[in-house]
């Protein structure tokens, strides 16, 4: 067998780096939501770029699938390996190689969490201020060309990855971008990496644009009666420029599960969490003004975040929302929706939404980053029941064509993965082919995550 002989030799330089026993191979092969059990054939563990590409070539000459694993916390199957062989994780490449303060960039390792590396600037005075809730190693979060809940201010992984190491299908190792802010000479291959989803290449170094810590920082949340009143207050707070750091919206239904699940007392209506970074001043007045807003929208059971403490406490609730929603039904499992629509429509996109799943049966809570347009569903069903899932996809398809009628896109962060493929013409139309002869053209082979984001036949 092809992959069996790319495992031989593997084994040969890789030792017990490279891992065949069942329990590992699960650890590679589920994920954290519908997506059933694949295991791949195998787990290598590189520590460098030497070795990845010695790994890839090996893997080329034979035909072995090779899917980058990250942290695991993808939410469409990008990481499972459905086509089998080898699982790549990147967990021991880990180092963050240079903190350039001045120019106000870092090298780092794809392995490197988004946390640990902001753990690494504290002394510096700057941050990294990609957040999409969970720890996810940057390597995984460039692929996916990750955003969150601080995009409204600080942009997407497009925007922060300035250059990148990357191996190619054949092993061949490039680097595209410079320490530069900018560049004219030729096509921009830093920002055809960043969002392949491990597709067209392997990640193996990132440098990152960084940002200065701010001096202060205000948070609060408030109620309102309905979800209307809630969108206008965040169209209006855009409208009249006030640089928000972060504004989530969550529905009158997660809000019942935080009070669940973390004890807090929100009242059971739509709500919005903010914040603002800048200066005291700057920070102070941008609240006031936002403050100014909320009530002239009938915003209430306004809440301040005046303590390091209890804004931790917010963003932690709302960065557990995924799990808590899940705990909320015993037994049950997530399938997350995540589209993006203009500012504009977005009141339409949540009402007609919120209407769908009231149709269902199935319950699901709505939350996202609506400063940028972006929300999810989370529609909780019912694990191993064959036809709540099937009416939880339909859901999700309609959402996606209701994002596209209002000129949004099927994925504002979570990308397409094995989820989502079956939507990309729908969105892209003959574009999508060009996004398969690339593929080919950088991967005749198929071999890089197969079975991901394009359909390239063999």
């Amino acid at each position: 067998m092809p992959n069996e002989q790319a495992l031989a030799e593997l084994q040969s330089f890789l030792g017990d780096r490279l891992a065949r026993s069942k329990s590992e191979r699960t650890q590679h092969g589920v994920n954290e939501t519908w997506f059933p059990p694949t295991l791949p054939d195998a787990v290598a563990y590189p520590q460098t770029t030497e070795e990845v590409s010695r790994i890839v070539a090996t893997c080329a000459r034979s035909g072995c699938p090779v899917v980058a694993w990250g942290t695991g916390t993808s939410l469409e199957g990008h990481a499972l390996a459905i086509a089998g062989g080898i699982s790549l994780d990147m967990g021991r490449m880990n180092r963050v190689l240079e903190v350039r303060a001045e120019d106000m960039q870092a090298v780092v390792q794809p392995g490197v969490t988004r946390e640990a590396l902001n753990t690494e600037l504290r002394a510096t005075g700057l941050m990294f201020p990609v957040d999409p809730g969970a720890n996810a190693s940057l390597g995984g979060m460039a692929a996916t060309r990750a955003s969150g809940t601080t995009t409204v201010r600080y942009g997407t992984m497009r925007d922060n990855v300035m250059a990148l190491e990357v191996v190619l299908a054949d092993g061949r190792v490039i680097r595209t971008g410079t320490q530069a802010r900018k560049s004219s000479a030729g096509y921009d291959l830093t920002g055809l990496f960043v969002g392949s989803e491990g597709t067209l290449g392997i990640i193996t170094e990132l440098t990152l644009r960084l940002h200065g810590q701010p001096e202060a920082i205000s948070a609060a949340v408030c109620a309102f009666d309905d979800f209307e009143a809630a969108v206008a207050t965040v169209i209006a707070t855009i409208q009249m420029g006030i640089p928000m750091a972060r504004i989530e919206f969550v529905d009158e239904t997660t809000a019942a599960i935080f009070n669940a699940q973390n004890g807090t007392q929100l009242p059971e209506k739509p709500h919005l969490m903010v914040e603002f970074h800048g200066s005291e001043s700057s920070a102070a007045d941008d609240a006031r003004r936002f403050g100014e807003v909320v009530a002239d929208m009938g915003g209430a059971h306004f809440d301040w975040a005046t303590t390091t403490e209890n804004r931790n406490r917010l963003w932690a609730m709302r960065h557990g929302a995924y799990p808590a929603c899940i705990a909320s039904r015993p037994g049950c499992m997530g399938l997350v929706t995540d589209i993006c629509v203009p500012i504009s429509r977005l009141a339409e996109a949540v009402r007609e939404t919120r209407e769908d799943i009231a149709k269902s049966g199935i319950s699901g809570p709505i939350l996202g980053h609506v400063g940028d347009g972006n929300f999810h569903a989370i529609l909780l069903i019912e694990r191993d029941n064959a036809e709540e899932l099937k009416t939880a996809k339909a859901l999700a398809r309609r959402m996606a064509e209701r994002a596209l009628r209002l000129g949004g896109t099927i994925t504002g962060e979570h990308g397409v993965g094995a989820g989502k493929k079956d939507l990309m013409t729908m969105e892209h139309g003959e574009a999508w082919d060009v996004m398969a002869r690339i593929k080919r053209a950088l991967d005749p082979d198929g071999i890089l995550n197969p079975g991901k984001v394009v359909e390239v036949a063999q």
